[in-house]
């Protein structure tokens, strides 16, 4: 299959589909740190969406996408849509600072929708609790990490077109219970300055998501 995990510079989600012999290929704005920059589009996503299209990776070489992708797996930046994040909407309060805030809201719709409606038969979204559950619709399946070998919360949500739900690979809820709740929680006691990490796909799951394409 030919596979694009659009918004991903950690290349999980790719190295899992590489790993089972699918032509899998990261693309983001930032540059690669999953040390596979021969299958990383380090540029704006969005042109790519329909595919035909050409794009150069990492490594300087040009490939061409003929017809449509045969699924795409997106992680838009969650940042502006996610339910943690909502006091700070709060013009009254914040002011300026808010009014700026909803503006890139608005931004962050739009560029969650534009997944929504590529031209492609199997799309999957992913992206925490938030605001697209309402504007878009419900998501179709809230995952954590736990019921993928991690003993972690995480609540996330996907979006499907044309796929079916994850099957989960390793239930570990039972033994996560008896962690340190600070244990359990271990990606939510994260600071802000720990952005990029608290955004990578768990292993776990970026080999559950295969399953689409088997």
């Amino acid at each position: 299959m030919k596979v694009l995990i659009a918004c991903e510079e950690s290349q999980r989600v790719c190295r899992a589909f590489r790993m089972k012999g699918h032509e899998a290929y990261s693309c983001d704005i930032q540059e690669c740190s999953g040390y596979l920059p021969q299958y990383h589009i380090h540029a704006n996503c969005l042109p790519l969406l329909n595919g035909n299209w050409y794009f150069t990776t990492q490594d300087g070489k040009l490939h061409t996408i003929e017809g449509e992708w045969d699924l795409i797996i997106a992680h838009p930046p969650c940042t502006y849509l996610t339910v943690s994040g909502s006091q700070w909407f709060n013009i009254e309060k914040y002011g300026d600072k808010a009014i700026e805030r909803y503006k890139k809201r608005e931004e962050a719709i739009k560029f969650f929708m534009c997944f929504v409606n590529a031209k492609c038969k199997r799309i999957a979204i992913e992206n925490p609790v938030g605001i697209m559950s309402t504007i878009y619709r419900k998501p179709d399946q809230i995952i954590n990490p736990y019921q993928f070998g991690h003993p972690e919360t995480k609540r996330t949500c996907l979006w499907l077109k044309g796929l079916q739900p994850l099957k989960e690979t390793n239930n570990v809820r039972e033994y996560m219970m008896t962690l340190p709740e600070k244990q359990r929680h271990r990606i939510l006691w994260m600071g802000s300055n720990h952005s990029k990490e608290r955004s990578k796909t768990y292993w776990g799951i970026a080999q559950a998501m295969t399953q689409w394409g088997e």
